[in-house]
């Protein structure tokens, strides 16, 4: 059981604390709510962009890393198609540091062509060395663009086009900051070595006094359900044909996401799992093999992806897969499977909690899910999956309307 506490300031931001004695470390945690999904079909990437300019100087501080270099802290950020989210990790007796820091980029960052210019170089530099130039790194293009037909899912993070972050304007980027980073539009974890009460007086001095923005109401459709299988054949310059198929899965906060999660455990993850075991090992038809899903927000896609052996056929590979999925919906799973996949996931919950990081940072996911109490109810929702319910969900993801597969062939 993770105990924290919780307040929303006046201005509408969710403030969690969470303490833990045993670590001289603190670890303050702001989550935004907002993703690629919230981005225009003409301007995307621009979420990511922003990741790269909060680290740019904001409105009182010039520069953001010096000053918690010296306080002996240490920070980085993230973006997803669903959040941002930005951390700080330094001393305890250091806090007021983080506190300082990231209220004021909240506040306002320091705006200019400059700092635009060189963050849209960096990330234009980024978009082509990972994206353009790496093997395999548009195969999420391709994915993404074949399962989503009008949900913003169906581009990257890092944009669709790069002519979308090359042709980025200033005034672009004050508007998208205005409508998205604020307080009610954020939740903000501090976890570690601190008291409740410390936290709350600087919560106050620091972040209370922000203007409260305007509430961001998110108004996106859902993704068509789909009535027809997909496939696409793409050529590219790569060692290995690789195989990705794709199936929609329900939101994160659906109840079958639990057996979702159980699905893609058993038929992928590690050496141990179905699929490696059979089209590894086995039959060889595999170098690699995996099964995961995207555990988005709304409506994701559990994938299964896996380089070919350059003796063999892809095609022949698809069919393999194909037929472990039948496997799977005809004979279901042992008890022994269930049990061993329920253990992993316990024992993954349980490391992922040893890092005061990790629990600031899941403390606020749970909050902009809804309610932070949803950590503490995780491996209960695990643990209570039958194997009847299980294959329920296997059959609601795998049918054949509901299939996308690409194949990424080498030249």
């Amino acid at each position: 059981m993770l105990e924290y506490k919780k307040i929303t300031l006046s201005n509408g931001l969710r403030f969690l604390y969470h303490e833990d004695r045993t670590t001289p470390m603190v670890a303050l945690n702001v989550l935004y709510d907002v993703g690629a999904r919230d981005e225009d079909k003409n301007r995307t990437g621009f979420a990511h962009l922003f990741e790269h300019l909060m680290f740019g100087g904001s409105i009182n501080i010039p520069e953001y890393d010096t000053p918690l270099q010296m306080a002996g802290g240490e920070n980085n950020a993230y973006t997803t198609n669903d959040i941002t989210n930005y951390y700080i990790q330094l001393p305890a007796e250091n806090i007021e540091t983080a506190f300082w820091l990231e209220s004021d980029r909240m506040l306002s960052l320091a705006f200019s062509e400059k700092s635009l210019d060189v963050q849209r170089k960096v990330v234009c530099e980024e978009f082509k060395e990972h994206y353009i130039n790496k093997p395999y790194g548009d195969v999420w293009k391709h994915l993404r663009a074949l399962a989503y037909q009008q949900h913003p899912y169906q581009w990257m993070t890092i944009g669709k086009e790069l002519a979308h972050i090359e042709e980025a304007q200033l005034e672009d980027v004050k508007a998208f900051f205005k409508k998205h980073y604020n307080p009610q539009n954020a939740v903000v974890c501090v976890a570690g070595n601190c008291s409740f009460e410390e936290v709350i007086a600087l919560a106050k001095k620091w972040f209370e006094p922000i203007p409260a923005g305007e509430k961001y109401i998110r108004n996106i459709a859902p993704e068509p359900a789909q009535t027809a299988a997909r496939h696409l054949e793409v050529h590219a310059d790569v060692p290995s044909d690789a195989l990705y198929m794709a199936w929609h899965i329900a939101p994160r906060l659906d109840p079958s996401y639990y057996a979702t999660d159980i699905i893609t455990e058993i038929m992928g993850h590690g050496n141990a799992s179905r699929l490696y075991q059979k089209l590894v090992k086995e039959q060889q038809l595999f170098s690699s093999i995996q099964c995961y899903h995207t555990g988005s927000v709304e409506a994701g896609l559990l994938v299964i992806d896996g380089k070919i052996r350059n003796d063999q056929k892809i095609e022949d590979a698809c069919k393999a897969v194909e037929h472990e999925i039948e496997l799977l919906l005809k004979e279901g799973i042992s008890d022994f499977e269930l049990s061993k996949s329920k253990n992993k996931l316990e024992a993954m919950i349980v490391f992922e909690d040893m890092q005061i990081l990790s629990r600031a940072n899941n403390l606020a996911f749970y909050e902009l899910l809804g309610d932070a109490e949803k950590i503490n109810q995780e491996w209960d929702h695990y643990n209570a999956v039958t194997k009847d319910e299980l294959m329920e969900v296997a059959h609601s993801i795998f049918r054949p309307n509901n299939k996308n597969t690409l194949f990424y062939k080498r030249k």
